[in-house]
Order: C-alpha cells, then structure tokens, then sequence
C-alpha cells in the first residue's frame, strides 16, 4: 500500500491524512486560483472524499464556478493558509493544495487547465495536457 498523504496549514492547526492516490492532479489557470495563489496557477490534488481524515477546523469561505455550482475554499482561521477545496455538487471529492503537503515533491500534475486564463509569464510543464476550460471528471 502507499503512504499516505499528509499535510495541513502552515501553523498546524488544520491537518490532513489521505490514504490512496490523487484520481485528478492539475495545475488551475482560472481567475480564482489566481487570486487565492497571487501567482499564475495553483496546484492541486483531488481524492476521494472518504479516503480524508481531518484534524482541525478549517474555515471556508464560497465561491461559484464557472459551472455554477459552489466550490468552498478552506483555510486556516489561525494563520489563514489555504489547505483544501469542496464542492456542492460533488461532495464525493476532496481537494487539496498541493503546496499545503509534507511532501510537496510528490505532486504529479496531469494536466493544466483554464488556460484560457493563463498567462505567458506562468510557464508551466510544455508537455502537459492542456484545457482551456475544466474537463469532464
């Protein structure tokens, strides 16, 4: 079996435990993520929503989608990091900030999306699969 992925907010407070691997891992271009990272994209993983063990209460704040439906962004009310995202319309899926892991190493992006919303100066892995809106899941 493979270890499992942890990680949490920046003080600790909010923590995670996540048995099995990501099934969706993407490098997100949209607007949001972009504000949320102050950068050009933000990296996450997607797991199954009964594979998580939470420790720590996390704060959410929501947001719509371009979908329409409501995706809830937690943080940590402590030091405020950002560590995980959940959907209204998929409560079966979980997912987390890639650099809130104990081992950012282990993020393996799939594929880049939004890039309709990217930016040339965010250069990201050239050999990816891109899209520029989110696919199917």
């Amino acid at each position: 079996m493979a270890e499992a992925y942890t990680g949490g907010c920046a003080c600790g407070a909010v923590r995670y435990r996540i048995a099995g691997e990501p099934i969706f891992s993407n490098d997100c271009q949209c607007r949001d993520c972009q504000s949320e990272s102050g950068t050009g994209h933000l990296s996450h993983l997607t797991f199954p929503r009964d594979a998580v063990e939470l420790t720590g209460t996390a704060k959410g704040w929501d947001m719509v989608a371009d979908s329409g439906n409501v995706k809830t962004r937690h943080f940590c009310p402590d030091c405020g990091s950002p560590v995980y995202m959940t959907f209204a319309a998929m409560p079966q899926f979980f997912t987390i900030r890639a650099a809130s892991l104990d081992d950012p190493g282990r993020y393996q992006p799939q594929v880049v999306t939004y890039t309709s919303r990217g930016h040339a100066w965010d250069r990201l892995d050239p050999a990816l699969p891109k899209f520029e809106k989110m696919p199917p899941m």
